[in-house]
């Protein structure tokens, strides 16, 4: 993502208005500012909105389109398919330094003042009239539109204050501006639209089209300068609640959102955002080195959270977020290191039997189309136990398909078992087997690279395909609570 969270270069030199005339500084407007950015990205071949997984072909040449027409947009797209992030992204398309008006609520650029204020404020102070430089990471403002949002807190209300101060309440400077006008030259998201009551959903209507706020029966002229970006989720939109239709005539682009459509971007979402927690770092807590999740584990999440949206158990208008996704990959990381702190293991590594600790995890972030009443309704496991089981089987006939394992299913040929379980280090499991016939080949197929190729990596590995060959009807297993044993 290429939201901006610091600032990297420095703030450009004029302090003053004469300063700022001087440097040849023109204004322009925030969606102009926008397309010029955009267009020079396009133009040099470069993401146009980094580190937003799976829309390239689909979502993301409709929201340039929209951007280059300079459009106000919405959203709409089942819950975690990153609208969200796709509209934090869209900071990193201003430019990374604007001047303003030192002191101004509104973001006034010092040549195009909007208020009484900053008109005052010119006339008294001339060419020195003061100029500050505001970073593009703090031209963003946002809402979640709630049922009690009201008028005052997205454009504002008469401040008591600064009428019991003596001012009239005629004088636009008793104004206490919302979060709509101080985001002013800059984009201000609304999240969950529909569910912004409707009365409230009219204060929008001049803001969108006339460019200017009306509070408290007295117009105020501002024309604001923001580009309005509003996300709604399908199912409020036409059920619980609704954009009421002038509202949506407004906003020039409407853009669907979906989930990845291919399992690679999945793989590729879970990587990505696994590097905005502790797993991505260098060395975790307690002692030891950040877990690792195989390859051939992150691909078993991926595959198992399509399977759950594809279910015809599942309530398709709920949809299953990527945070599903997300979240179980950590979950597997979080058991790995469990053993590891358990067992006494210097490199946590996430194994098959860290697997079905996702589902008791993530349950509560599945609506099943067919609940009963008894929230503890076992069925809802089952489906979840049984989609992980055929994830699992689809990732090892993709990964291990034509490999040879009669030499590590002929181990169990004279009646020996394989005992693991969620506690049992991978020293222990690997000392069960003794040699293991092509295990180099195995560790390639699963994604190890050469130079990996560790006790916990072998375990891991060789878990996977004992849990294959299980799943393929070669080897039997019995689990009972944390203990899982594999035998003839």
């Amino acid at each position: 993502m290429d939201e901006v969270t610091d600032a990297a270069a420095p703030a450009p030199a004029p302090t003053t208005l004469g300063g700022l005339r001087d440097s040849g500084a023109t204004p322009r407007p925030v969606k102009a500012e926008i397309r010029a950015n955009l267009l020079a990205r396009l133009a040099a071949g470069e993401p146009t909105l980094p580190g937003i997984v799976g829309f390239e072909d689909t979502v993301l040449p409709e929201v340039e389109r929209a951007l280059i027409a300079g459009h106000d947009l919405v959203l709409l797209g089942e819950r975690g398919q990153g609208k969200t992030r796709l509209i934090r992204t869209l900071v990193g398309l201003l430019d990374e330094w604007t001047p303003v008006l030192v002191g101004s609520e509104l973001n006034e650029h010092p040549l195009a003042p909007i208020s009484v204020w900053a008109r005052r404020q010119i006339a008294a102070h001339g060419d020195a009239t003061p100029v500050g430089w505001l970073h593009r990471s703090d031209r963003f403002g946002e809402k979640l539109a709630t049922p009690d949002t009201s008028v005052g807190d997205l454009i504002g209300d008469v401040d008591p204050i600064k009428v019991a101060e003596g001012r009239t309440l005629g004088d636009p400077e008793t104004v206490h501006y919302g979060l709509v006008p101080r985001t002013n030259r800059g984009i201000f998201s609304i999240n969950e639209l529909p569910d912004l009551a409707e009365r409230i959903q009219v204060a929008l209507l001049n803001v969108l089209e006339e460019r200017d706020i009306q509070i408290r029966g007295y117009r105020v002229r501002l024309p604001l300068d923001v580009l309005l970006v509003a996300s709604a989720n399908p199912e409020d939109y036409t059920n619980r609640g609704r954009i009421i239709t002038p509202l949506k005539d407004r906003f020039g682009a409407e853009v669907r959102t979906h989930y990845p459509l291919e399992l690679a971007d999945e793989i590729r979402l879970l990587h990505q955002e696994a590097q905005t927690t502790w797993l991505g770092a260098a060395a975790g807590p307690g002692g030891f080195d950040a877990p690792v999740v195989p390859e051939h584990l992150v691909e078993i999440v991926a595959r198992f959270t399509r399977l759950v949206r594809e279910s015809s158990h599942v309530d398709q208008r709920s949809g299953v977020s990527a945070r599903f996704a997300i979240a179980g990959l950590e979950t597997i990381a979080a058991s790995a290191v469990r053993r590891a702190a358990v067992a006494g293991e210097t490199r946590p590594v996430a194994r098959v039997v860290d697997l079905p600790a996702i589902v008791p995890a993530s349950r509560g972030k599945v609506e099943f189309a067919d609940a009963g009443s008894d929230p503890d309704d076992e069925r809802e496991v089952e489906v979840l136990e049984h989609l992980l089981r055929q994830a699992t089987a689809q990732t090892f006939r993709a990964r291990c398909g034509g490999l040879d394992l009669t030499g590590l299913q002929e181990h169990f040929t004279g009646g020996d078992v394989v005992e693991s379980g969620d506690l049992v280090p991978a020293a222990a499991l690997l000392g069960q087997l003794g040699t293991i016939p092509k295990l180099a080949e195995l560790l390639g197929r699963v994604g190890v690279p050469e130079g990996e190729q560790a006790a916990e990596q072998a375990a891991a590995a060789v878990e996977f395909a004992l849990e294959g060959l299980y799943l393929t009807r070669r080897l039997a297993k019995d689990t009972d609570g944390g203990r899982t044993v594999y035998g003839a």
